[in-house]
């Protein structure tokens, strides 16, 4: 079994990042894309800073399509450098009209190093708008689809994202970092939808995880949320959390990869 972590956006320093995987035991790490890099930050000001932009992105801010393109040159260029722990989602301007969405989706999907797309973050309360990356991973076999689930998203966003994984039952949807303060209406929508999946990174409370893995043990992937969270305390929090060694198994690797071969 390869440990896995699903949820990790590519820093300033991919090497430093891969290393640090490496020592806590981590085999492949899925590299996402970000324009924002808080862990660069030096002063409080430059956190402040960071923190500013990342309100912007989460709450639904449009970024142009130059933008976009530069931060997955930043995935693609760490995918390059470090080929055998590494795989890469690929993330897209939601700006894109259903066509030029498909197609730059297409180009991506092609590489058999982007084995997914995501991280996808809609405004809040419009988490419908998504659909048409679904209709992408369909065509595509059913590759899997991140989605933000933190603040600001809402539970209504939640159950919107249950409601797509219904319409779209061949398609994965990973929920974001266990749903943030919505994880246990989270644990309860996925027990309802198979194809709705939980990623157990920044997780507010340890016994979440546990909850999150007692009921839906096929459905955890272990993350970590990087920058945002670290790659070591997130492993030590879900082993802290699931005491089954086949539940632990499942959700450290095995669940991640049955996702990528079916």
């Amino acid at each position: 079994m390869k440990i896995t972590d699903i949820h990790a956006h590519v820093t300033t320093d991919p090497a430093a990042q891969v290393a640090r995987a490496r020592k806590a035991g981590v085999d492949r790490t899925v590299l996402l894309s970000t324009r924002i890099h808080p862990e660069a930050a030096t002063t409080l000001e430059g956190v402040r800073a960071e923190f500013a932009r990342l309100t912007a992105v989460v709450s639904g801010a449009a970024a142009s399509v130059d933008e976009v393109r530069r931060a997955t040159a930043e995935v693609i260029a760490a995918l390059e450098a470090h080929p055998e722990e590494t795989v890469g989602f690929i993330s897209a301007p939601l700006v894109l009209g259903d066509t030029e969405l498909k197609e730059w989706f297409d180009g991506y999907l092609r590489r058999p190093d982007i084995v997914g797309i995501g991280e996808l973050t809609p405004a809040p309360n419009q988490a419908a708008g998504l659909e048409p990356a679904l209709a992408v991973s369909a065509d595509h076999g059913g590759v899997p689809v991140l989605v933000h689930g933190f603040a600001p998203n809402t539970v209504d966003d939640l159950r919107t994202y249950a409601a797509l994984a219904a319409r779209h039952p061949n398609v994965p949807i990973i929920v974001g970092a266990l749903g943030g303060l919505n994880a246990m209406e989270l644990i309860d929508l996925a027990v309802d939808r198979p194809n709705l999946y939980i990623d157990l990174s920044s997780a507010l409370q340890v016994f979440m995880v546990k909850a999150a893995a007692h009921a839906v043990p096929e459905q955890c992937l272990f993350g970590s949320n990087t920058p945002y969270g670290d790659v070591l305390a997130a492993r030590a929090t879900v082993e802290a959390a699931i005491h089954d060694p086949g539940v632990l198994r499942r959700v450290l690797g095995e669940n991640f990869a049955q996702l990528i071969s079916n």
